[in-house]
């Protein structure tokens, strides 16, 4: 990793996601808690995952199933960062689509807020 490249900016959110190493049949469940175009972080506290361990990623957005591959980059007590492993514009634009949705899905509730807050002041 290039040490003079700044990281892509991160978007807060909380999505569970499925996962489960490449090369394993079990699946474990986890919340990506924030996201950006090249990385995410997994919270899960029961994680046994090492430096460079490969995962894959299973989400919904907008009721489509979505899978991204990923290597563990590091990891602590909350949960562990990961570096997307893309492998072509498609990956790209998954982890777009899903930054469009939960922004989409902010700016509407936002709205429905401002409407509730109108109404009773």
């Amino acid at each position: 990793m290039d040490s003079n490249k700044k990281p892509s900016p991160r978007m807060s959110l909380a999505i569970e996601v499925e996962f489960r190493r490449s090369y394993s049949r079990n699946s474990n469940y986890g919340t990506l808690k924030n996201i950006s175009l090249t990385g995410a972080f997994l919270e899960q506290k029961d994680l046994d995952f090492k430096k460079e361990d490969k995962i894959q990623l299973t989400f919904n957005v907008g009721d489509r199933i979505r899978k991204l591959n990923a290597i563990v980059i590091w990891r602590n007590d909350s949960g562990c960062g990961l570096k997307f492993n893309h492998t072509n514009n498609r990956d790209v634009q998954i982890i777009d689509d899903l930054m469009y949705y939960v922004e989409n899905k902010r700016i509407s509730q936002k709205g429905v807020l401002e409407d509730i807050f109108k109404k009773v002041g």
